[in-house]
């Protein structure tokens, strides 16, 4: 129908993908018409829906514009491997079936699902094609005749479709959506023949195949409903995609909890090796527990947007905007939020969002993705109900990288809305507060964190940089400087510098931070990262902590450091009772096992070797328990003057070592 071109939008520096129909097609249905048919299906905003940039036509020929996606097509992804996973399988019907259920509430049928027209990139299905089923659908059987063409794909196609039956409705996309699941299990289509004619007639006529003789290990009840999707009349399929869905999510709910539960129990099992237990706290660490109807407070988990545009450089964009909607949507009174570090845990894995609702105890999911071009930004996002996997929102935000905070905010105002919350705060006062007046300074500060949460060595000196050329571009930027603080102190824990190369640098950034803003959490845990590690003073450490957590009881990384604040004043019980920010690089130390699950664990975490030394050292003397009146007196009978008794330890040819100074 048509033929697809890689351009590159000038105006707005990126590619694009252009399809411009066929002539005798274009001529068949009329320029004007099409166009006034497929502006019907570009105001569908939805973020398994592939948006419509533009359309028009030119010399005769009539085309639209859209967005140029990085991955690949599910037909492409079956050609390569056949058949799918089960669980992955589903979740892209379920992406599917989302865009299908928002589409057609609004009016407008697909007609042409197929593999083809599923893209696939970043973890994420993407309907595309909607424009262009709607507009032919217009045209008359006796125009698609004269150009030899038809509405819809003889393997995917339901009987009413392709009889011409009227009226079509969305029980004819849930056939088409059926066939493409049937054969992402089975690894071919229910009906195939030699010729499209023949293909057609199976469809009216022949029973479906038991899915099941294909692959013997589909669970009988997904065969059952898939089944009834392919049914040949309309009304004895499911009423809509969405029951359809729902139907399919009934079904692998029981495997999938017995397979939970059965994992948990050979976890505790082997409760009585702790190194079982560490493994078991630190590899899964969300809550298992189901939701319960005694929940009172709404839950929610604002999952990692997912960057649909052209750049894959701008992940850090939509990974920012997640992270700052967490940071919003926490300061809700009676609304509970799921850690940034937890949500972000499931980032690229296809899990349906039942089995999300339940790792996480929350109630609602929040997804959604980023576009960017240029210094436009679309925002897509929607609100699912974790129980049942029902859309309960969606929307769209377009405007410019200005407009940030303000799309932000106007997400935060709308699930206070959608969950019927009562704000606290004065009147009209923003969610989101803006951090910075630059965006351009925003956003070198989102690629800063990204990179900081990497904790390698190149990446920290990428974030110092990110970070460095923030304040440039904002001086007064708060959070920059708290983040060139982390940057620097990070790397000399880690030893990747000498630790006297950048203590006084991290230490002026979180001071210049507190200066600018004493308001942020983020800074008081930098300077608290640096007493406790670099200075050893643990009333100031712990003072700072307590500072940050009452600012922000949600920012990660202060739990994780306030952990190993309490190993190293010996108060076990606290490390083990502070919240676990694992499962992300965020808010850890060098992975998940840097987390202080419980008292062997905390023995046993990769902390800084110096400071693990360092500690037992101080234990064992008896010093380090506080700071002293005097600077000398401090580094004496702190870390200094057990440095100086591990100096033949730590003189041995290896990493710089943070954390331990000498006496001076």
């Amino acid at each position: 129908m048509a033929v697809v071109f890689l351009a590159q939008d000038l105006k707005h520096h990126r590619q694009v993908a252009i399809k411009v129909l066929r002539p005798e097609l274009a001529q068949a249905l009329g320029a004007e018409r099409f166009l006034r048919e497929i502006e019907i299906a570009a105001r569908l905003n939805h973020p398994h829906i592939l948006p419509l940039h533009d359309s028009g036509q030119t010399n005769g020929l009539v085309y639209y514009v859209m967005p140029f996606i990085e991955g690949e097509s599910l037909r492409d992804r079956l050609t390569r491997e056949g058949q799918l996973p089960l669980e992955e399988a589903l979740q892209i019907t379920r992406e599917v079936t989302g865009a299908l259920s928002y589409a057609h509430a609004h009016g407008v049928v697909h007609r042409d699902i197929k593999p083809e027209n599923i893209l696939l990139s970043g973890g994420v299905a993407l309907v595309a094609d909607f424009g262009i089923a709607q507009a032919v659908s217009s045209a008359s059987t006796d125009q698609l005749t004269s150009t030899g063409m038809s509405i819809g794909t003889p393997a995917y196609m339901s009987p009413e479709q392709a009889v011409g039956r009227a009226p079509i409705d969305g029980r004819a996309d849930q056939y088409s959506l059926a066939c493409m699941l049937y054969e992402m299990l089975a690894g071919v289509p229910p009906f195939t023949g030699p010729t499209h004619q023949a293909v057609l007639a199976r469809h009216a006529i022949d029973p479906v195949p038991p899915l099941r003789t294909l692959r013997d290990t589909t669970p009988a009840v997904v065969e059952q409903t898939v089944s009834r999707a392919l049914a040949k009349a309309p009304a004895d399929r499911f009423p809509t995609v969405g029951a359809f869905q729902e139907a399919l999510t009934r079904t692998v709910a029981v495997p999938t909890a017995r397979r939970r539960l059965a994992r948990i129990g050979l976890l505790a099992a082997g409760a009585a090796a702790v190194s079982a237990a560490v493994y078991a706290l630190v590899t899964h660490p969300a809550p298992l527990r189901p939701l319960g109807a005694d929940t009172v407070a709404p839950s929610i988990a604002v999952l990692p947007f997912v960057n649909i545009g052209s750049d894959p450089n701008d992940e850090p964009i939509s990974d920012g905007m997640s992270e700052e909607l967490t940071t919003a949507l926490a300061k809700i009174a009676k609304l509970n939020v799921a850690a940034r570090t937890s949500a972000f845990s499931f980032k690229g894995k296809n899990l349906d969002v039942r089995e999300i609702g339940r790792r996480l105890n929350v109630g609602y999911v929040l997804e959604g993705s980023v576009q960017r071009a240029g210094t436009r930004l679309r925002v897509s996002a929607q609100l699912i109900n974790a129980a049942n996997g029902y859309h309960l929102w969606s929307d769209e935000y377009e405007g410019d990288t200005k407009d940030i905070f303000a799309v932000q905010d106007e997400i935060a105002r709308a699930m206070v809305g959608v969950l019927q919350l009562k704000l606290t705060g004065p009147v009209g006062a923003p969610l989101v507060q803006r951090s910075t007046g630059s965006p351009e300074a925003h956003e070198l500060y989102l690629r800063g964190r990204y990179f900081f949460a990497r904790r390698d060595s190149a990446s920290l000196r990428k974030a110092r940089d990110y970070f460095e050329r923030a304040i440039q571009m904002d001086s007064s930027y708060a959070l920059a400087w708290s983040g060139l603080s982390d940057a620097y102190s990070h790397t000399g824990v880690f030893g990747y510098v000498p630790y006297r190369a950048v203590y006084g640098k991290a230490k002026a950034a979180a001071l210049r931070a507190l200066a600018l803003d004493s308001m942020r959490a983020e800074a008081h845990t930098s300077l608290a990262f640096i007493v406790l590690f670099y200075e050893w003073d643990w009333r100031t450490a712990g003072r700072e902590f307590d500072r940050a957590l009452a600012l922000d009881s949600r920012y990660p990384d202060t739990h994780l450091f306030r952990g190993w604040y309490f190993v190293a004043t010996n108060r076990m019980d606290d490390a083990v009772r502070e919240p676990r920010p694992c499962g992300r690089a965020t808010g850890s130390l060098r992975g998940s096992a840097d987390c202080v699950p419980t008292r062997a664990g905390a023995a046993r975490a990769s902390v800084p070797r110096p400071f693990r030394v360092g500690l037992r050292a101080v234990r064992a003397t008896g010093a380090g328990v506080g700071p002293a009146e005097s600077s000398r007196n401090r580094a004496e009978a702190g870390s200094g003057g057990v440095a100086l008794r591990l100096r033949d330890d730590l003189r041995r040819p290896r990493r710089h070592r943070p954390g331990v100074r000498r006496a001076r």
